[in-house]
């Protein structure tokens, strides 16, 4: 670092919002400084005021909320009441946000490649002759194959992790000097998730870009900060540089982040499953699946997608088996075939020995009590219309199990297996938060007492100490019942707390299938290898086993 002046200087800074006549003190009296080239980190969970900090430095706060304390520098440039048109003056030429959300933040009624350069015409002033040649060259550098091809496609056509290298593109696209990145890899693959943030950092050691990562991803901030800040309710409650962070920490929450985080935590492993004979019966079996979509045909390409090729598995009681793998592996292809969502092209699905391939819609249904899903969006798995109540006991209406205080009396009972208070019977899916959301979930999917639960990526929306709260709830409801689980997932650090077995999918293909500890410890696939190399944190993890 430099001594010039810092690009980003915060002096006790405090941001509040109005509801309802009620002032709420979102970001109390914060102070640090972020310099040209560095990359700092501020993590907290939900609630903390990073997203808040972070909209402050852009001058996007909303109309209800106001800086009321302290001072904001950004470039030399006092910014705590500016004007709007001096704001925008900033964020166009001295930063640049990657967003979290690529489905709220793209046009999809754009192509990718006019909405990148609408943003580097806005950079330069006008048009310019080479913006299309600019487009392509922004959609390499953030590691998407046949620019020409996704510069013509529509949001919609890509998937998340595409999106998100978009978002990346656009914000490249008026060279700021700061790169403000919110969550920016939350939703993407362990492999995908590097070769961005790698990407990322060779910007700030060629340019001399600085880069502030909001995260609560303890792993991402590890890895990639020079410093990390923690923000707990509004205040900063402690920085440092990551190693000193994470071997030392001052702070009673920074240890408990650390400790709820499966990459640093020591998390106890999965209960012992049951030892399996060969003459036991598997619960789910998967065999020989391929599965073909036809897609629309494009000059010079193939026509048809194969998802799946020959892809085996089983399922035991009492077991869980994690498939993992990158967007577009075919994981939730597996999950919906194994649900009867989808029938496969080749192959049979079979139930405890019966071969369930082509049964109809309504002669799956009375299977689909042994079977149950849980989605990866607590926010979007529950009707906003239904009580806790309502949506929990659905399932036993649907199939007509039970009435009146028997109902209720299911509904307490499972609201308290999953660690909820039964007064929460009478609230709506708006006065949870994500974590208790996703406990009502769990607690709807076990409603019909199912022998086998398909979690789709089921803490992946979640902060870090929930996320923890949530798979030792699932660890102890399959000690408790001998359920099992298909885990569906792209992190690898959460399906080494969990899993029994491990299938790692690539392209539709199985690249490695065998125990977890065989999987985790010794990995015979090259590609295996990269995923367990690509787990964030896991390079300071290494480093601080190696200077012990």
């Amino acid at each position: 670092m430099t001594d010039s002046p810092p690009l980003i200087d915060i002096r006790h800074l405090s941001v509040a919002y109005r509801f309802d006549g009620q002032i709420n003190q979102a970001v109390r009296s914060v102070s640090f400084q972020v310099a040209s080239g560095e990359t700092v980190a501020i993590v907290g969970e939900s609630g903390s005021g990073k997203s808040t900090l972070a909209n402050a430095i852009l001058g996007l706060l909303p109309d209800n909320a106001r800086i009321n304390g302290g001072e904001l520098h950004i470039d030399g440039h006092d910014l705590s009441h500016a004007s709007e048109r001096e704001r925008r003056r900033v964020r166009g030429s001295v930063i640049g946000l990657v967003p979290q959300d690529p489905m709220v933040s793209l046009n999809p009624t754009l192509r990718i490649g006019r909405q990148i350069a609408e943003a580097l015409i806005l950079a330069n002033g006008r048009r310019y002759p080479a913006v299309d040649a600019d487009v392509l060259e922004l959609l390499q550098q953030v590691g998407l194959d046949k620019p020409v091809l996704r510069a013509r496609q529509y949001p919609h056509e890509l998937s998340g992790g595409m999106r998100q290298r978009v978002l990346i593109a656009i914000a490249l696209a008026g060279n700021p000097r700061l790169i403000i990145a919110d969550e920016p890899t939350s939703a993407l693959d362990v492999t995908v998730q590097r070769k961005i943030l790698d990407h990322l950092q060779r910007l700030v050691a060629e340019r001399g870009i600085s880069l502030l990562i909001i995260t609560h991803d303890l792993g991402v901030a590890a890895d990639r900060a020079d410093r990390v800040l923690v923000m707990k309710s509004g205040e900063l409650v402690e920085q440092g540089a990551p190693q000193h962070i994470l071997i030392n920490p001052a702070h009673a929450y920074t240890r408990a982040l650390i400790a709820a985080a499966p990459a640093f935590g020591q998390r106890k492993s999965p209960a012992a499953p049951r030892v399996v004979s060969s003459n036991d019966t598997p619960l789910l079996t998967l065999s020989n699946i391929g599965k073909t979509y036809r897609l629309p045909y494009v000059k010079g390409e193939d026509a048809d997608f194969q998802a799946l090729h020959d892809v085996n598995f089983k399922v035991y009681p009492g077991q869980t088996l994690a498939i993992v793998g990158e967007s577009g592996s075919g994981k939730s292809t597996a999950l919906r075939i194994a649900l009867g969502l989808e029938k496969p092209t080749c192959g049979r699905v079979l139930l405890e020995g019966r071969d369930v391939t082509d049964l109809g819609w309504h002669e799956f249904r009375p299977l689909r009590r042994r079977i149950q899903l849980v989605q990866q969006n607590p926010f979007a798995a529950l009707d906003p219309r239904f009580t806790l109540f309502e949506s929990i006991v659905e399932p036993l209406v649907s199939f007509g199990l039970l009435k009146g205080r028997e109902l209720e009396q299911a509904a307490r009972r499972l609201i308290e297996r999953v660690h909820l208070p039964v007064a929460y019977l009478d609230r709506l899916p708006r006065e949870l938060s994500g974590g208790q959301r996703q406990r009502v979930a769990i607690a709807r999917a076990l409603a019909l007492k199912p022998d086998l639960l398909l979690l789709d990526e089921p803490v992946s929306a979640l902060d870090v100490s929930v996320q923890a709260q949530i798979l030792d709830l699932l660890v102890e409801l399959q000690a408790e019942s001998g359920i099992a689980y298909v885990l569906v997932s792209h992190d690898l650090a959460v399906v080494a707390s969990v899993a029994h077995q491990v299938l790692v999918l690539k392209h539709g293909k199985t690249i490695e299938h065998g125990p977890a500890s065989d999987v985790f410890e010794r990995p015979e696939a090259a590609y295996t290898q990269e995923l367990i190399a690509a787990i964030p944190g896991r390079r300071l993890e290494l480093q601080a086993a190696a200077q012990h």
